[in-house]
């Protein structure tokens, strides 16, 4: 029978250390129905790495993965994917590390990992690819010779054309996006600055969301990811009960909250955001000892120098912020780089004034649906936006700021602390409308519908897994 493949970078195998819901894994958690497999990277570093998957096999979904060696793990992951690619599609070239030597690496993992996924694909399987890591997979599974769909969907930003070109391998990158049947993007931008780069870097002839190069055509969409509302909207009701929750509030002693949650990370425009919250204390002293700000920032990637640089910057600031304007009983800023369970954050996003998401450039950035979904209709708090979150396209009502501004983001809190009811029901109850309506599921059934009818290369029909997908999605999301 036919399946749904699913391939990332890292898969969070059941009953495993390394095993958390991340954003894929919710995002794809009405996808990965019994048959369907999900391949990767274990996340493990190994001496001598098998070539040939292990598989682990959980409420009929099927977990492949191979370990990686150290050299495969600096290279490819460290070196190009996170050295490279990452500050090139976030705007921050003056970060970008390139060296042949990762770049190679990077290829030869995907090689890798293309040759020991072939082993395992029937004829109509369906593969979708997720992210970054991936982008020459496809060119390696054409050339094992898989003749079935393939899909690709970027999870981060996309660069403009004249920003790709900064990348020494700026056509090989592009070229390689050109083997999928269908490239998904999170907004409709970041798609048009993938068609304008495949035309002025490639030559390739682009019709509508069509790009065709050297034979092959790839149909290029906008699916905005989304949460599953419901459910997370269920969970912070519960979890505003907590002890965790009870616990917090306690310690607000009445004063409002404004929340951030963010991995640890250049691109979440942290420093900005607490030389924001630093302004409006000096600018409005009407608020101080009467506002909280917790930050919730994980640390990550700490083998990478840009990253201990910004930990020991916002450890400065932070410093800085509580030694301005901290009282005896009040703590202004309260920042902690350790993760916090997904429930927990539901019942602080709940309890919470203000969500403060204001990222220098992101890909769509859940935590703003998140917050969105938590927040009680009859007295909700208020989102302040990014104008360069790919969420910002669909969540307009709320507070959109510049987030290179830190005086602009000091308005916006002071804007959130001050208004009305009338106009905070207002402007939740349209962002709540679009969060429950643009949900996983429906972002899904949007790619894969993309998938089943796109123009490609390929000969083999997957309609009727597709259909079957389709159905499952709307049966799970009803």
């Amino acid at each position: 029978m036919a399946r749904l493949i699913v391939v990332s970078n890292r898969v969070p195998v059941p009953k495993t250390r390394a095993a958390q819901a991340g954003g894929l894994a919710v995002a794809l958690k009405d996808v990965l129905t019994p048959g369907s497999t999900w391949f990767g990277w274990s996340g493990r570093i190994a001496e001598d790495a098998a070539e040939t998957p292990a598989l682990v096999a959980s409420r009929g979904v099927t977990y492949a993965t191979l370990d990686l060696t150290r050299r495969d793990y600096e290279q490819f992951y460290v070196g190009y994917a996170n050295g490279a690619l990452w500050p090139l599609f976030h705007f921050r070239p003056a970060l970008m590390k390139f060296r042949r030597e990762d770049y190679a690496g990077y290829l030869a993992v995907n090689e890798k990992l293309a040759r020991a996924l072939a082993k395992l694909v029937e004829p109509g399987d369906v593969i979708w690819v997720h992210d970054y890591h991936l982008i020459p997979l496809a060119r390696y599974l054409r050339a094992a010779g898989i003749a079935n769909r393939l899909g690709f969907f970027l999870h981060i930003p996309f660069a403009p054309a004249s920003f790709v070109a900064t990348l020494p391998v700026a056509r090989e990158m592009l070229n390689d996006l050109t083997h999928y049947d269908v490239a998904g993007f999170q907004t409709e931008g970041f798609a048009r600055d993938f068609r304008d780069g495949a035309a002025r870097w490639l030559d390739a002839a682009v019709d509508g969301e069509h790009v065709r190069h050297a034979g092959r055509t790839t149909r290029v969409i906008a699916a905005p990811i989304g949460i599953d509302a419901a459910p997370f909207e269920r969970d912070a009701i519960r979890a505003a009960r907590s002890a965790e929750a009870e616990r917090l509030l306690s310690s607000l002693h009445g004063r409002a909250l404004a929340i951030g949650v963010d991995r640890l990370d250049y691109s979440k425009g942290l420093p900005n955001r607490f030389e924001g919250y630093a302004r409006l204390l000096a600018r409005h002293p009407e608020h101080l000892q009467k506002i909280s700000f917790l930050q919730i920032a994980a640390r990550s990637r700490e083998d990478v120098v840009a990253y201990r640089e910004l930990a020991r910057e916002l450890d400065r600031q932070a410093g800085d912020v509580n030694g301005r304007f901290s009282e005896f009983d009040w703590t202004p800023l309260r920042y902690l780089t350790r993760a916090a369970p997904r429930n927990v954050i539901s019942g602080f996003f709940r309890i919470a004034r203000i969500g403060v998401v204001t990222p220098l450039h992101d890909g769509m950035n859940l935590v703003a649906k998140e917050f969105v979904a938590a927040q009680d209709p009859r007295d909700p708090g208020v989102l302040i936006l990014s104008r360069f979150a790919g969420a910002a396209e669909e969540l307009t009502e709320a507070l959109v700021i510049n987030p290179y501004d830190p005086d602009e983001i000091a308005d916006a809190m002071h804007q959130a602390l001050v208004m009305g009811a009338d106009e905070r029901r207002a402007r939740h109850g349209a962002l709540r409308a679009k969060v429950f309506a643009g949900t996983a599921a429906a972002f899904a059934r949007r790619y894969l519908a993309a998938l089943e009818g796109g123009t490609g290369t390929t000969a083999a029909s997957l309609s009727p897994p597709l259909r079957h997908l389709a159905a499952s999605l709307r049966r799970n999301s009803a």
